[in-house]
């Protein structure tokens, strides 16, 4: 196995001057960059629309791509847009009421062009998308007739798919344009990463939002009551970090019929996703052996039960149907002994994080000295502060257990974090912008169930300064 070296940053943290992150011309600088740093991972996460809340782990959709990542300028370029109609902003953290109030009506200037003249492969993009592009369009243009409302609370003959739609097909029109838009780009800025050596990391959430176009158009994959509501939904129990646990809220899948079914909406999720990326990141992969589940009345978490999950089943089919797809496991958090048995058995390589390493005991798990070839290493993920803000976090204490663990005393704490990463034997290490960066909590990505704020930060272009210094520490730790 090679020792492989990447950078986690998500789309919407690349600079620009048009308020959020996209498919232009700072993507293909930034690929640039990982090509001269000799990085051949870029890890994104999840690309699919944001709703409520802004988070990627939230969305109406598992398979649509995000508007919002379409390029303006090469709209412009392209003649679809004239540069006077799509605003421009300083660059700062994303303001996603400001974007999403401007972005919709500039790419409905560019929709009214791109009728009078689609191009010729359009027609062939919906043909071959409309197993999943149909029901997404219709249901982004039913949401829009009800002011972006939840589809539960819809009319009956919307909410059960009773009554006749035809009236929506102009508007659904519009999120079709989006959705080739967006691909035609994605997939172009993937070509060009491929070409520069630099394999896609992918995020794909375990869960759905029960407001998506999933539970909406095929509800017998969820555990639901008659009226459509939540049986149950999904969280994690109470730990030593919530008194209360987490409740997400997800809907929980029906596995009994997805098993009945041969698992063919995820073969069909997971082929999704090895078109939008080369490598899948699943998030709370644990959920695949055994997942908690929550009445669907509770307030809290703390009140739940444990369920087995579908297992090797599951992944014997993925691998069958699929050819082996090259997946990673996010394998965090306290593990019963089935979840750590199910990373084994099917081969995928885990997560460490080096935030997790410093508690004195020197076999801990997420301390670099003790990884195995087969992981993926971290100094942090998105939802980790950046490692600068995680130390100056800490008390006196805690600052100087890191430094005796470490036997490190001097200023550059967090480069001396990342350089000790990469000189482990995982063969994957990926490091976060912020990280390599070296910067404050300011930077941090999102802090687990809040509520804005998250989901923001943007970068400034300094991490072309970084390329001899990264490039210095793979050749150094023989890494690609």
């Amino acid at each position: 196995m090679e020792r492989k070296a990447g950078v986690l940053m998500h789309i919407s943290s690349l600079p620009n001057a048009r308020g959020i992150g996209s498919f232009g011309k700072s993507a293909y600088e930034f690929v640039d960059f990982m090509a001269d740093a000799g990085l051949s991972l870029w890890q994104v996460l999840p690309l699919c629309p944001t709703s409520y809340g802004d988070s990627p782990y939230q969305s109406p959709s598992a398979i649509a791509g995000n508007p919002y990542f379409i390029d303006i300028d090469t709209l412009i370029e392209e003649g679809l847009l004239k540069k006077a109609e799509a605003p421009t902003y300083e660059l700062k953290d994303i303001d996603y009421a400001e974007v999403y109030y401007e972005r919709f009506a500039t790419l409905r200037k560019a929709f009214r062009r791109f009728k009078a003249a689609p191009p010729a492969d359009y027609e062939a993009f919906k043909t071959e998308n409309a197993f999943w592009l149909d029901d997404y369009a219709l249901f982004m243009a039913l949401k829009e007739s009800h002011d972006m409302q939840p589809w539960y609370t819809w009319e009956s003959k919307y909410m059960h798919r009773t009554g006749s739609v035809a009236k929506f097909a102009s508007a659904a029109e519009f999120h079709k344009f989006l959705q080739y838009e967006f691909f035609r780009q994605w997939l172009a800025l993937k070509n060009y990463a491929n070409s520069k050596g630099v394999k896609i990391v992918g995020d794909m959430p375990i869960y759905v939002a029960h407001d998506s176009v999933e539970v909406w158009s095929n509800p017998k994959q969820f555990l639901l009551n008659e009226d459509l509501s939540k049986k149950v939904v999904a969280g994690v129990p109470p730990d030593y970090f919530s008194a209360d646990g987490q409740l997400w809220g997800n809907p929980i899948y029906d596995w009994d019929y997805m098993r009945e079914t041969n698992y063919d909406w995820w073969v069909m999720r997971m082929s999704m996703a090895l078109k939008l990326y080369d490598i899948v990141r699943i998030d709370h992969f644990r959920a695949f052996a055994d997942y908690y589940v929550i009445p669907a009345d509770r307030t809290n978490a703390r009140v739940g039960e444990w369920k087995p999950g579908p297992g090797m089943a599951l992944f014997n089919t993925i691998n069958q149907k699929l050819n082996n797809p090259a997946i990673i496991a996010e394998d965090l958090g306290e593990l019963h002994e089935c979840v750590k048995t199910l990373v084994r058995e099917t081969g995928y390589p885990g997560m460490k994080i080096m935030q997790f390493a410093f508690d004195g005991n020197p076999n801990n798990d997420f301390y670099y000295t003790n990884y195995n070839t087969n992981c993926v290493a971290y100094t942090g993920t998105h939802d980790n502060d950046t490692t600068r803000g995680w130390f100056d976090a800490l008390g006196d204490g805690e600052k100087d257990l890191v430094r005796r663990t470490l036997g490190y005393y001097g200023d550059d704490i967090v480069g001396e974090i990342v350089d000790r990463l990469f000189s482990s034997k995982a063969d994957t290490v990926i490091i976060p912008m912020q990280d390599f960066l070296g910067l404050p909590t300011s930077a941090r990505m999102n802090t687990p169930s809040t509520l804005g704020g998250n989901w923001a930060w943007r970068s400034n272009p300094d991490w072309v300064a970084l390329a001899g210094k990264i490039k210095d520490m793979i050749t150094k730790y023989n890494r690609l």
